[in-house]
């Protein structure tokens, strides 16, 4: 087992690879099944594994991945739609049934353990295809389960083993067990769940996840949120490790830097993996302000507990109320925004990262409308020279992040900029920056130089992958083929 960061150093890839619309748009998604596309006419090898070792064959995926790429024109982006959008399924699924239950285990990729945030975020592409598809939605639901023991099991870890296997972190200086992988708290890792099994029944009608065991979890989840609000004290989690990385481990004895208890939940890591700064984490806390009204709205609907809603609502009411007092503040060129950590006395860093949740993303996730005035300007802040991790180089311009370091786009980044966005030309702008920073893989990558897209880390990053077929299918979807097929037509910018 390996990191993120170790596989990249041991595989030599670190910088070093350098060698939903309506009825009409919906129905001319799958009219298109018939046609001959581009990508065969051009001449493109799948990047598929064959057809026999592909981990999970959905109907419905390979219906949806021929009527895309029968639409698009540009034989290359429909060529890295095939290879992207069932990656998730081809090489990351394990699909089995225990106790009468399904159950899934996912790979994050080129690391063979799961991550709550990574699995969730994985599959989510999928759940639109469920109706067509009954066992692709047994599949998701295997994954709501498998989740579901997760938490049972350890709500504070983010990553975890397919039995007690045993990891390379087992040294850590936290309640380590062999069947977790890393044990690093960050408060997407539950929230990415409440996402999952909350949408999973909304749009396939099936109740069943919510069983006793996802009730105890919930109840786990509100549990650890209330821990980390830090006001009876700094709660049961630490963890520290032995390493050269700064943003692996915490100070202050594994507690990471002072707050003060004013509402705000603690993440002592960021999606990233990395520790925060300032341990009031906002793009996560506003998360946890959707995913608590998801937890109440499952209660009093499914599970029948109006005492276990009511919590909910009232906690997540409280946190959204710490957020508006002191996460919103003014920058000195964009007016009011969102910062992205506080500490609760005052303190506030400016900045964005691209791993979801960012600030960036907070539309995505449902935290607030696209059109809310502090988040347009945040936006702008994020998307400019003020953020630090913004970087603009001759290839491509876009968001980073610590983990990997300067002058490293992510696609994520990227991918994200157009679902939250309302401006076609912008959203073509970053299609084709997309589509030309493959370094002719055809996939996506976790990050790549803004001068040189050859130079990149990670070749197989299902996420990425998968969240690049999520974009290109919900374009699709919206009867917005002809924007596509314009991606020739516009420049990439100067």
């Amino acid at each position: 087992m390996v990191t993120r960061r170790n596989f990249l150093k041991r595989s030599g890839l670190n910088l070093a690879a350098i060698a939903t619309g309506g009825k009409a748009a919906a129905g001319a998604l799958f009219a298109a099944g018939n046609r001959t596309s581009s990508v065969q006419n051009a001449g493109y090898a799948s990047k598929r594994p064959e057809a026999s070792r592909r981990n999970f064959t959905s109907k419905a995926v390979e219906e949806t991945v021929k009527s895309v790429t029968g639409q698009l024109k540009d034989p290359k982006l429909a060529w890295m739609f095939e290879n992207c959008f069932p990656n998730t399924l081809d090489t990351t699924v394990h699909y089995r049934v225990q106790d009468g239950r399904p159950d899934t285990f996912v790979y994050t990729g080129d690391i063979h353990a799961m991550w709550l945030r990574d699995s969730a975020a994985q599959v989510w592409p999928y759940l639109s295809l469920m109706k067509k598809d009954e066992p692709l939605r047994k599949l998701i639901a295997g994954v709501v389960n498998r989740q579901t023991k997760c938490i049972l099991f350890d709500p504070y870890a983010n990553a975890f083993n397919d039995g007690p296997t045993g990891s390379e972190w087992i040294s850590d200086h936290t309640d380590m067990k062999p069947e977790l992988h890393e044990r690093k708290w960050e408060i997407d890792s539950l929230c990415y769940t409440v996402r999952l099994a909350y949408h999973y029944w909304k749009i396939s009608g099936d109740a069943s996840v919510f069983s006793k065991d996802w009730e105890k979890a919930a109840g786990l989840i509100v549990k650890t949120f209330r821990e980390q609000q830090r006001k009876d004290g700094l709660g049961p989690y630490k963890f520290q490790r032995k390493t050269e990385r700064q943003l692996d481990t915490l100070c202050n004895d594994g507690y990471g830097a002072p707050v003060k208890p004013v509402g705000l939940i603690v993440s002592s890591f960021r999606p990233s993996d990395d520790a925060t700064t300032l341990n009031f984490l906002i793009p996560s806390n506003l998360f946890a302000v959707t995913s608590l009204r998801q937890l109440a709205e499952i209660s009093s609907e499914v599970t029948g507990s109006g005492a276990f809603a009511a919590e909910c609502l009232a906690l997540a009411g409280e946190v959204r109320e710490a957020i508006d007092r002191y996460a919103v503040a003014d920058h000195l060129n964009y007016g009011k925004v969102y910062a992205f950590e506080v500490d609760g006395f005052g303190n506030r860093l400016f900045m964005d990262d691209a791993n979801v949740p960012s600030l960036l993303s907070l539309p995505y996730l449902g935290c607030v409308d696209r059109e809310d005035g502090i988040y347009q300007n945040t936006r702008r802040f994020v998307w400019s020279l003020d953020n630090p991790y913004f970087f603009r180089g001759t290839a491509a311009e876009g968001i980073g992040g610590p983990h990997i370091g300067f002058d490293m786009i992510w696609p994520m980044s990227l991918i994200i900029k157009s679902m939250t966005g309302n401006d076609d030309a912008d959203t073509l702008h970053c299609i084709k920056t997309l589509r030309d920073a493959d370094a002719g893989t055809g996939f996506m990558h976790e990050s790549f130089h803004r001068n040189d897209p050859a130079k990149f880390t990670r070749t197989w990053f299902a996420w990425a992958n998968t969240l690049f077929g999520e974009l290109i299918l919900k374009l699709v979807t919206e009867g917005k083929i002809d924007l596509l097929n314009k991606i020739n037509d516009s420049p990439l910018r100067e």
